[in-house]
């Protein structure tokens, strides 16, 4: 058996740097102008990502060996799993600001540059904070029971920018128009070229999908940890979900009330994630309190509840449009 290839800081470099090729080509060459992402494009281009995430995955299988390829598809699946509902969310942002469809490919693809920031950045604390103290697991575990019970009872709320606080402090900071300047984020009062410097409301859209990011990263990244601790398996599971997140968008936005109980499945998998942080073999844990769930184990027991969870929505979705259409025929002379 050939050993294994040591992760260096040229494999982080190698990778970064091919997300910024990728990055690069998608606005500067595939979404150079402002354009509305219709079904079939936003579906190639998940199919695209998807394959990329798969080819990694198989690459890390002579690197790494298998059971690191596992952990990276296992994570990469969740935090995909997750980032729906995410979606969701951003398509609420997106009606009550009015953005114009053609402006919305350029909110997400900021978007996801800030969201690779942050997420990179609670990620080396969270892997830093657990080599050194690896008793924080419980709290993590702990921490994403709640989030998924809470999750469960929880009600879809509206979208009030005013109860965001970083909105609420660029409004006091900076000068807002009441209007779209196209695709742009800055704008000039009256359009005149020495006019004042404004922020356009599509700032305001961008800067409310950063916030709603790094709201469910919070339960995102604690919930990798569950399945694997390895820095570079985190943060390249993380990325590819990430980019994946545009395109996955325009797929899922026209189909929200076919996907009703998949906070249900999503809660269910926070809640198991959780139990298997709370029970897995580690230093400070009891013996009698050990079970070591197989990364197998775990990705067909995630893949299984989000399945169930989306068939269910489409059956309970399909059942009411019979009936609707019934009713209506039943009504007609």
């Amino acid at each position: 058996m050939l050993a294994l290839v040591e992760i260096t800081p040229w494999h982080w470099v190698g990778f970064i740097l091919c997300v910024l090729v990728f990055l690069a080509l998608d606005l500067g060459v595939f979404h150079r102008e402002a354009h509305v992402v219709k079904f079939k494009e936003a579906l190639m281009w998940t199919l695209i990502w998807v394959t990329l995430s798969l080819l990694f995955a198989a690459l890390l299988v002579p690197l790494r060996g298998k059971k690191e390829a596992l952990e990276f598809f296992t994570g990469y699946f969740i935090e995909v799993s997750l980032s729906m509902d995410n979606v969701f969310v951003i398509a609420l942002i997106f009606t009550y600001f009015r953005v114009p469809s053609e402006y919305q490919h350029r909110v997400l693809f900021w978007g996801i540059l800030g969201a690779l920031l942050m997420r990179g950045i609670m990620i080396w604390l969270g892997v830093a904070l657990i080599t050194r103290f690896d008793w924080l697991l419980y709290f993590f575990g702990g921490f994403l029971v709640l989030t998924g019970i809470k999750m469960l009872f929880a009600k879809d709320g509206d979208v009030d920018p005013d109860k965001n606080i970083i909105v609420r402090t660029a409004k006091r900071l900076f000068p807002i128009s009441t209007d779209f300047d196209g695709q742009r984020f800055l704008t000039r009062a009256g359009g005149a070229a020495l006019g004042r410097r404004m922020l356009t409301p599509l700032f305001l859209v961008l800067l409310m999908v950063e916030t709603t990011d790094l709201i469910f990263a919070v339960d995102s990244i604690p919930a990798i940890f569950g399945v694997t601790r390895k820095p570079f398996i985190v943060f390249t599971s993380n990325v590819f979900a990430i980019l994946g997140l545009r395109s996955l968008y325009f797929v899922l936005a026209g189909a929200i009330g076919l996907f009703r109980y998949l906070k249900v499945g999503l809660s269910v998998v926070l809640v198991f994630i959780g139990v298997k942080m709370l029970i897995d073999p580690h230093e400070h844990a009891p013996r009698w309190f050990q079970l070591d769930i197989p990364d197998s184990t775990s990705l067909a027991v995630v893949m299984s509840i989000i399945a169930a969870a989306i068939l269910v929505s489409i059956i309970v979705a399909r059942r009411e449009e019979e009936t609707r259409a019934r009713a209506n025929k039943a009504k007609q002379p």
